[in-house]
């Protein structure tokens, strides 16, 4: 199984993949990274995808970063797509099969996943998410198309780029009607502080900006006063993390609950797994217990 991303050999995975081998019976199954540059060429990600369809060890591979770049230069590679990859206009997973390969957008379905673990009930709650990038996009797609009863009252989404608010917007047009969208446009020096005092107690603050592992810093200031009795979400889970710093020296006076964006990572890496192996993995319950345990050991 290989994994797309950029700088693949520090990722947490190859520790955490080699915990799970014998838990999934995956004894003979190696994970081989293929490192791309942010912003590579078309005909980078076309060899990439090429090269999964004609090796014949390939079984598939999971996608960091490049998700959208990754659609947009292969779409015309793959045999099918899911529903969400052809709405979203991204790939999380592919899977190679007789010649083919399949492009699966998972990160909605992981999303939630993650979501409801750190948030019981998020009906009729405030959601501010910093960043507009594809994490993000995947979480508002979950929130506009599979909340169901648990819809939040208003979601507040923030970017530097317009495009990239744009793209959001468009997606959750079809969604849920029951949910108020607010977009901000920011300058790239601007902070959150702000759009945090005007969440309703009890709001869920997302920090998917990348600010805290791909770049320093992070969209607050240490000033920052989190809504009370509310939840804070680092999709970081390595790097300075300084939003998941500032979310827990306020935890105590705020009420929060603080997570980072650990869990995330590894429902996103079991639901790729499965896909590409058809093992059945739980999402739940013991079964998944079992491998979460066993991720958190070698983290």
């Amino acid at each position: 199984m290989y994994f797309i991303g950029v700088t693949t050999g520090s990722s947490a995975i190859h520790r955490v993949f080699a915990a799970w081998r014998p838990v999934l019976g995956l004894h003979d199954v190696d994970l081989v990274g293929i490192d791309v540059p942010v912003g590579a060429p078309p005909a980078v990600y076309r060899r990439v995808v090429e090269h999964l369809r004609d090796d014949e060890h390939s079984r598939g591979a999971l996608v960091t970063t490049h998700k959208l770049d990754l659609y947009a230069a292969c779409h015309d590679l793959f045999g099918t797509v899911n529903e969400d990859a052809a709405r979203l206009r991204e790939v999380s997973a592919l899977v190679a099969r007789d010649g083919n390969v399949d492009g699966l957008a998972l990160d909605p379905i992981t999303s939630q996943l993650a979501l409801h673990a750190l948030v019981p009930r998020l009906a009729g709650r405030d959601v501010l998410v910093m960043g507009a990038g594809g994490a993000a996009l995947a979480l508002c797609d979950s929130l506009a198309y599979r909340a169901g009863g648990e819809s939040p009252e208003r979601v507040v989404i923030t970017d530097i780029s317009a495009d990239r608010l744009a793209a959001i917007t468009e997606d959750v047009a079809g969604g849920d009607a029951s949910i108020t969208w607010q977009s901000h446009l920011l300058a790239p020096t601007a902070t959150h502080d702000d759009l945090l005092a005007d969440l309703a107690p009890g709001a869920l603050v997302v920090n998917a900006t990348g600010m805290g592992k791909d770049r320093p810093g992070s969209p607050l200031t240490d000033a920052a006063v989190f809504p009370r009795g509310g939840y804070a979400w680092d999709f970081n889970y390595r790097g300075e993390l300084t939003f998941l710093r500032q979310a827990r020296v306020r935890a105590a006076e705020d009420q929060l609950t603080v997570e980072d964006g650990w869990r995330y990572f590894v429902h996103g890496w079991t639901r790729a797994i499965d896909a590409v192996f058809d093992l059945g993995i739980p999402t739940s319950g013991p079964g998944f217990a079992r491998l979460y345990d066993a991720a958190q050991e070698v983290r």
